[in-house]
């Protein structure tokens, strides 16, 4: 009969609970979304890490980090905070602590302390093209890490929430555009069909800007507010709608070097395309050279051919390296 066989990996871990509970990293482990992973030891009276709490790092903070970089033990290194709420492209639902503290192969799932001796964070992984510390490492914060643990340790497993959204960070053009007061929020670029953010009624162009009451500055705190969420919980969202009017785009005036990489003297970027324009098959990220003949110069031109158009209006598109005449039947 085939037997189990043991595998041996190379992390790191910390105590915070007496009788015998370890946090780690869960790709020390095994692989999972949020990278938190909970060992159980069979000991009491163990001594434990002080907790911190991640609200209370700021940005330039020197922190510690202590693990067993290529298997050397009880490693102690030095750098500080660049950067809270951190997404990264890997799936993760994790608003990732940023530092330059040096991190490498055998640090992962180690704690990471504050100057008061508290943990702040798990050390998950790093970004380098050597495979080894470039100055970019990533900790998962340690109140998202004891929310997980609790469940884990509770239920035995942790199911994910789904918003069933794509976002990205409002710009200080988007935020200019659409007289945001200050460029913050997570700016809804895709829906999911049928999704529960479909189901709620969200739509591209839609400017989340709290979630339950916390505010939203980067995207980022997006994947944070919902990362303890359970499936099937609620979840209130204060909502900024960009006005998309009759012709339902959303747009947005050219940066000089997005004009000069167009080719274009003048145009809008369509940041999302929505009714009518969907329908008739505009696109995000095309951009519009003019309506019905009138150069698209600025978001109040294009509004003003709109108040003296019929039933319909063409316009001048550009996408890629193509120039189309879109008609667009207005709603």
């Amino acid at each position: 009969m085939p037997r189990d066989t043991p595998v041996r990996g190379q992390g790191s871990g910390f105590i915070v609970s007496a009788d015998g509970i370890i946090l780690t990293n869960a790709h020390v482990v095994r692989d999972a979304k949020t990278d938190v992973a909970v060992l159980k030891i069979d000991a009491k009276d163990l001594p434990v890490v002080a907790l911190g709490r991640t609200i209370d790092l700021r940005v330039g903070e020197w922190l510690l980090a202590i693990g067993s970089p290529f298997g050397f033990e009880n490693t102690v290194t030095a750098g500080v905070v660049s950067a809270k709420g951190r997404s990264l492209p890997d799936d993760s639902a994790v608003p990732f602590i940023q530092t330059d503290v040096a991190v490498n192969p055998g640090h992962s799932g180690g704690p990471l302390f504050n100057r008061r001796g508290e943990v702040i964070g798990i050390n998950s992984q790093i970004y380098s093209r050597t495979g080894g510390h470039q100055g970019l490492s990533f900790a998962i914060p340690i109140d998202l890490a004891l929310g997980i643990k609790d469940k884990l340790v509770r239920h035995g497993k942790f199911e994910h929430a789904r918003l069933g959204v794509v976002v990205q960070e409002v710009n200080q053009a988007f935020a200019d555009s659409f007289k945001l007061d200050k460029p913050e929020g997570a700016l809804v670029t895709v829906v999911e069909k049928g999704g529960p953010a479909d189901k709620a009624g969200l739509q591209p162009g839609d400017v989340i800007r709290r979630a339950d009451g916390r505010a939203i500055v980067s995207s980022g705190d997006l994947p944070a507010a919902l990362a303890l969420a359970s499936p099937g919980d609620k979840l209130a969202l204060d909502v900024w709608r960009v006005p998309h009017g009759r012709l339902g785009l959303a747009l947005r005036p050219l940066r000089p070097e997005e004009l000069r990489e167009a080719g274009v003297d003048a145009g809008l970027l369509i940041e999302n395309a929505s009714g009518p324009a969907s329908l008739a098959g505009v696109e995000r990220g095309d951009v519009l050279i003019a309506i019905n003949g009138t150069s698209a110069k600025s978001i109040e031109q294009v509004s003003t051919v709109l108040s003296k158009a019929g039933k319909s209006v063409a316009l001048l598109i550009q996408r890629g390296e193509e120039k189309i005449f879109v008609p667009v039947r207005l709603g």
